[in-house]
């Protein structure tokens, strides 16, 4: 009875989809592919690498401790924790971590806050958005790998790319929550004195809506941290291929401590966001 429409070819009109994008866009994906995976390797294997581990350990700790309002807490969890990734000999994985999830949240970031503030100025974009946002948060994590690798190849660049879109929708979401929650009486105020529509936005919104905003960052960080292991399967360098490796050998050890090393990494980076929000509360 519910045969009476023959099957719909989802899956062929995918593929041809991106094989025309491909073909269309090959211009754009070869040089974010060549320029961008230099870039990252550049950041990963030298700039952070040519840091002295002690030093940088300092440098963590010292943010650490300056965001916790001069707490010793965090500080001496930071030094513990990454002197012993450096003891495990995960140091350079810990950089090419740390490599992918800065890029990821940076770009997330960068995309999301304006798309936020468009949806909170436009109820057209709103409700555009908005199942484009709920079907980014429900897909499996696994299948951004696909067109990540279409596109991009295997390696850091399609890892930051499906980071990327998996990460992106709680600042997006914040964002919008953020300034749609900002008191009437306040945009009333500002328009009684007359103030621009770039005025009332950065002036007033996006002040008011800051601490809102840095949560859903802190969760995009949060997001882009737990795609390590998953991007490490079409080739992202880092803790995540340490578990793969591991998972691949049934070597329960070395999985185990790379876990926890992304473990530590997560605690570091979100105690320090979520500090940096409290201190500008």
């Amino acid at each position: 009875m519910l045969d009476f429409v023959d099957k719909i070819p989802l899956a062929e009109w995918t593929e041809k989809a991106t094989d025309w994008i491909q073909g269309k866009f090959a211009f754009l994906f070869e040089p974010i592919k060549e320029h961008f995976g230099e870039f990252m390797d550049f950041i990963s294997e030298k700039a952070l690498t040519s840091i002295p581990p002690v030093l940088f350990i300092l440098i963590v700790a010292v943010i650490a401790f300056l965001v916790s309002g001069k707490k010793f807490g965090l500080a001496v969890f930071s030094i513990v924790g990454l002197w012993f990734v450096y003891n495990q000999g995960l140091w350079e994985a810990l950089m090419a971590t740390i490599t992918l999830v800065i890029l990821a949240s940076l770009l997330s970031v960068i995309i999301g806050v304006p798309i936020g503030i468009l949806m909170a100025k436009s109820k057209i974009a709103n409700s555009i958005f908005q199942p484009i946002l709920d079907f980014m948060q429900t897909m499996p994590a696994f299948v951004y790998l696909i067109p990540a690798v279409a596109f991009f190849g295997i390696g850091m660049v399609p890892g930051v790319f499906a980071s990327l879109i998996f990460a992106t929708p709680p600042t997006v979401r914040f964002t919008n929550l953020g300034i749609r929650q900002v008191s009437k009486d306040l945009i009333e105020a500002s328009d009684s004195f007359g103030a621009t529509g770039p005025q009332k936005l950065f002036k007033v919104e996006l002040p008011m809506a800051k601490s809102t905003i840095m949560a859903g960052i802190n969760q995009t960080v949060m997001l882009a941290l737990s795609m390590v292991v998953i991007a490490s399967m079409i080739g992202a360098p880092g803790l995540g291929s340490q578990v793969l490796s591991a998972l691949q050998r049934a070597s329960v050890g070395t999985g185990f401590v790379a876990g926890v090393g992304i473990v530590i990494l997560a605690i570091i980076i979100d105690r320090i966001t979520q500090n940096m929000n409290k201190g500008k509360e």
